[in-house]
């Protein structure tokens, strides 16, 4: 069995980390080999967050190289950008399409740039371009935006929907699961 390679990539505070959290243990209950490995840089003040996640039949090393995620799961625009390199030449980015200024931007020695993901699109891409924040806002919480871009990579992968449900019963705290699930189905569904 081929080992599969997802990165979640994002800005601190949007949840990738637990968004890997529940990929980690969903992987784990269907009985894969999973190496799960995150790098947080200057996450509690806006940074680059990156999260590594492989699994098959057996897993040697948590790091993904350049060339070779099947999937990059970016919480924001410029993230997807930033990680695009590491995608293998038949990979699929899914992307959150909402943007969150970049330092440079914040204090006006930049401007964000206006056309991320179809410069993406025109180098050959396979983009997968999602307003999960709206999503994320009509299931309940602007904070479900991990749990709706988790619902688009499962489209992708060989587990059914159910799984997924139980691992978000097992991963959020009790009183977050039914807005979770329905932030699972808000995506998932459409």
């Amino acid at each position: 069995m081929k080992t599969t390679n997802i990165m979640i990539v994002g800005v601190g505070g949007q949840g990738s980390l637990l968004a890997s959290k529940l990929l980690g243990r969903l992987l784990l209950d269907e009985g894969y080999d999973v190496k799960v490995s995150e790098v947080h840089g200057m996450s509690q003040r806006g940074g680059s967050v990156v999260t590594y996640v492989r699994f098959g039949e057996r897993v040697y090393s948590p790091v993904i190289a350049e060339g070779e995620a099947d999937f990059i799961v970016s919480f924001e625009k410029l993230e997807a950008a930033r990680w695009a390199a590491c995608l293998a030449p038949t990979g699929r980015i899914i992307v959150n399409t909402q943007e969150i200024d970049p330092m440079p931007v914040l204090i006006g020695n930049a401007t964000y740039p206006g056309e991320v993901l179809s410069e993406l699109v025109a180098k050959g891409v396979a983009v997968d371009a999602v307003d999960a924040l709206s999503l994320a806002r009509a299931a309940g919480s602007a904070k479900a935006v991990n749990i709706v871009l988790m619902a688009k990579l499962a489209k992708y992968l060989p587990i059914p929907e159910e799984k997924w449900l139980a691992a978000i019963e097992k991963t959020v705290k009790p009183r977050f699961v039914e807005l979770n699930k329905t932030a699972f189905h808000t995506s998932y569904d459409n």
